[in-house]
């Protein structure tokens, strides 16, 4: 006996397009982004892919990507579970700022450590208080102590890990057909843990935008191995 879950990453956000450090903030997603996420909901009706349960982060590209693929395979009805635990990771001070630019400020070298390593944590953002931070009100039944002002893919992972433990592992042990929306980094740091992969192989590891993944697990629910539709 084995059990499945679908992963899919969000389809293009228009920071993703204007090449911007994005994390936490709330962005929409492009042209492109609504037809990955259209395409990906039709390649899972076409392998007959049906769900019990759904999750995905706070974040909209998230959410409207999760709704996207849920009225392909129609089921519009079925129950989302919301979570600022699969956010994409916090960029502190980095968000927002384009990637080229920041390069040309501290060096490619850094920016690669930043972005892509498992480790290495981004300056850190100065005040809750402005439109990068989650300092809203979709975040105010957190205890301030869990919003971070940044974050590693290892801090990432984190605050992940509790809820792939706790909420959803559980439903799989119970045969629960499931998906799980998210974004770029929450699940690189889930597939880290996953795959059991070393610090330095993690920066070759990316997720593509709207494209699903299956991860097979066996009947103890460890991990054997994942692959793309």
């Amino acid at each position: 006996m084995t059990f499945q879950v679908i992963f899919l990453r969000h389809g293009e956000s228009e920071w993703n397009q204007s090449n911007r450090f994005t994390g936490w903030y709330d962005a929409s997603l492009t042209k492109n982004g609504i037809k990955e996420a259209k395409q990906a909901g039709i390649l899972l009706k076409k392998h007959n892919f049906s769900f019990d349960i759904a999750y995905t982060s706070v974040l909209k590209r998230a959410i409207y990507t999760l709704w996207s693929v849920l009225k392909k395979i129609n089921q519009p009805w079925l129950k989302v579970h919301k979570t600022w635990r699969f956010n994409e990771r916090h960029y502190g001070e980095l968000q927002g700022f384009n990637k080229e630019n920041v390069i040309q400020t501290y060096g490619k070298k850094k920016i690669i450590d930043w972005r892509r390593s498992f480790r290495v944590v981004p300056p850190k953002m100065k005040t809750l208080k402005n439109k990068f931070s989650g300092y809203d009100k979709r975040y105010f039944n957190m205890k301030e102590k869990d919003i971070p002002y940044t974050e590693s893919l290892e801090l990432t992972l984190k605050r992940v890990l509790p809820y792939w433990n706790n909420v959803i592992l559980p439903e799989m042990k119970n045969n629960k057909k499931i998906i799980v929306v998210a974004h770029g980094n929450s699940l690189r740091a889930l597939i880290t843990f996953l795959d059991n992969i070393r610090d330095e192989d993690v920066p070759d590891l990316n997720i593509p935008t709207g494209k699903p993944f299956i991860y097979e697990f066996n009947k103890n629910c460890e991990p054997i191995k994942y692959y793309y539709l």
